[in-house]
């Protein structure tokens, strides 16, 4: 991956989750505090616009500034742990333009055992985490094959929204759901549900990168 699909990447999540941030937010109404949608909206909205006043920069230092923004401007728990997770992001890049799949796929494990300790969440939790990790298993495998296989993300794609689709059976674990006990059951998890369209903006990336 370059940096143009990078940052790319990143657009079209802000674009995703502006595009459903109502969605996002009715969903965390019913077992948070309603303003999930808006509070990511914000933040990937900051996001893009410090990709435009950066030009110049490299992967590692792209990824540091999406770390640090979304830290600064997403509220509650999605922020630090975004925000957090990219930082660490950030530290298996290369301080150049262009990273093989490989290397992608390294600093992503590295995001998602940073969520894991700062939210010590798993699969089953009901967190973004059940996302997450499966999709973590699935990219593993796809280490060797050539970098940004269309076929391998949009599968994974699809494969995340099931997975966050399955929230709702759930009971929450982890985060304020956990309050709400058998409660929380029938309601998809919104952190999910955010977590499903970064992989779909990938997919998108990929798809656009390759055709």
């Amino acid at each position: 991956m370059d940096q143009v699909a990078f940052r790319q990447l990143w657009r079209r999540f802000a674009e995703l989750i502006h595009e459903n941030r109502e969605v996002l937010n009715d969903l965390d109404a019913a077992i948070g505090d309603a303003d999930h949608g808006s509070n990511m909206d914000r933040g990937l909205g900051k996001v893009v616009e410090a990709f435009n006043a950066n030009s110049e920069a490299s992967l590692h230092a792209d990824a540091k500034l999406v770390g640090m923004t979304l830290m600064s401007t997403v509220g509650g728990a999605s922020g630090a742990l975004w925000g957090s997770g990219m930082l660490k992001f950030s530290t298996v890049l290369p301080d150049a333009a262009v990273v093989e799949w490989s290397g992608f796929i390294d600093a992503l494990d590295a995001f998602v055992e940073a969520l894991s300790k700062r939210g010590q969440a798993v699969v089953g939790d009901k967190t973004m985490m059940d996302v997450f990790l499966p999709a973590m298993t699935e990219l593993r495998d796809s280490v060797d094959v050539q970098e940004g296989s269309e076929e391998i993300v949009v599968a994974l794609a699809e494969h995340a929204k099931g997975w966050s689709d399955a929230t709702r059976d759930l009971v929450a674990r982890r985060g304020r759901a956990a309050y709400l006990g058998e409660r929380s059951i029938g309601h998809i998890d919104p952190g999910s549900v955010s977590a499903a369209l970064w992989f779909q903006a990938l997919a998108d990336t990929v798809r656009d990168q390759v055709s």
